[in-house]
């Protein structure tokens, strides 16, 4: 799976509800596995399924009605604990970007880092997506992270985020921190050969 996040044009998954917290986007049940496979099956485990292991029909990811790239939560998303098998789990059923109108800072740097993209919008912009979904379920959304916009395909409607531009530049890249160094091993090379050696 490529780290590298550009552009993306892609229906969304809406879960209109506020203060998502990290227990509900992945139970602490499941947090014993020390590799990241395999928490996708268990993202948002009960709300999806009852306690027998059948999914509930009415949660929107048992809705082959609802598909994508894009996660469309409601205010306050990732709240609660630091873990960071959120973003894993996430990352893992297959959403690049989360869509909110406010991110706990935690999640929002654990998601980063898993190379999820989160996209802070205004209230009112966020109202305008979940509209726009209810509408049509296969409502499309646009995200330029080169030129920092989201964009509502059938309305053109679209609204610019703020992202660290050093997070920026490793999702761009596909970059982690140690890639992110590697890519500037010359530059270091060149200062460091300029330094004078004290033994």
């Amino acid at each position: 799976m490529s780290k590298i996040f550009q552009h993306l044009v892609s229906p969304a998954v809406p879960v209109p509800i506020e203060n998502i917290d990290t227990d509900q986007i992945i139970p602490a049940r499941f947090l014993k596995a020390t590799t990241r496979d395999g928490f996708g099956e268990n993202l948002f485990r009960d709300w999806r399924y009852n306690a027998d292991n059948t999914p509930k029909a009415d949660f929107v990811l048992n809705n082959p009605v609802y598909s994508g790239k894009i996660l469309v939560a409601g205010k306050n998303f990732g709240c609660g604990s630091s873990r960071e098998h959120a973003a894993w789990a996430i990352a893992d059923a297959g959403f690049k970007v989360v869509v909110s109108s406010f991110f706990a800072d935690i999640f929002k740097n654990n998601a980063l880092n898993n190379f999820i993209l989160p996209v802070q919008v205004s209230d009112d912009f966020l109202d305008k997506i979940f509209k726009a979904i209810e509408a049509n379920p296969q409502a499309e959304l646009e995200v330029d992270l080169d030129n920092q916009f989201i964009k509502i395909v059938g309305s053109g409607e679209r609204e610019s985020f703020d992202i660290n531009q050093y997070k920026k530049t490793c999702l761009l890249n596909g970059y982690d921190d140690i890639d992110y160094l590697l890519s500037l091993r010359q530059e270091i090379e060149q200062y460091e050969s300029t330094r004078p050696f004290n033994f």
